[in-house]
């Protein structure tokens, strides 16, 4: 999304994976990045080339690691700008959310750079403030690094309802449940020691 120079080897078609109702992005990007890790773990984040998810840009954005259940946004589409009603890249994943739900969020994409694995995160927003209700799925799907430290996230964020003009709108998001899609490698146990590690709620 950000890499100059791609080839077309990169460029996966989708027409032949299954596409879920209401949130066809996330079957795409998935599917795209099945394909690209191959028989390996995962692909790279140099693997990635914007023209195999041309359909679901505007939903996808690549997170980089950078402490302990922290991942910034390095690259966001329109979607995820549209919802927080600003400019995001360099923001926190956990912005997204409701002060309640964050340390739950950064277990979850801890966890998706130390098993690692994919997960799926289910969202909801009540209605409040002239705001209607919202839902939405975020997918987490991990990548490698260029020095093959596993620390960028290829993500794609689906949220379903009337997206009005209000500002920081996802902060009210709350996290419902967690799916841990697959494991694409061993897991360490991070996460029990993680959640040992927070403040109590």
């Amino acid at each position: 999304m950000d890499n100059a120079g791609q080839t077309a080897q990169n460029v996966v078609a989708m027409s032949d994976h299954r596409m879920h109702v209401g949130y066809g992005p996330l079957a795409q990007v998935e599917a795209y990045w099945e394909a690209l890790r191959g028989n390996r773990l995962m692909p790279r984040r140099s693997d990635i080339d914007p023209r195999g998810i041309e359909s679901a840009l505007e939903f996808t954005f690549i997170l980089e690691r950078v402490a302990v259940g922290v991942g910034r946004l390095r690259i966001a589409g329109g979607h995820l700008r549209d919802l927080m009603g600003m400019e995001v890249r360099g923001m926190p994943i956990t912005a997204f959310f409701g002060t309640q739900s964050r340390p739950r969020v950064a277990a979850a994409l801890e966890e998706v750079f130390q098993m690692p694995g994919q997960t799926t995160l289910h969202l909801s927003a009540p209605a409040a403030y002239g705001r209607p209700a919202l839902t939405g799925q975020m997918l987490l799907l991990p990548l490698k690094s260029d020095l093959g430290d596993v620390s960028r996230v290829l993500g794609c964020l689906v949220v379903q309802g009337e997206i009005v003009n209000l500002p920081y709108l996802l902060k009210r998001f709350f996290l419902g449940s967690v799916v841990a899609d697959k494991e694409v490698g061993a897991f360490p146990l991070f996460r029990e020691r993680y959640l040992e590690a927070l403040p109590p709620q």
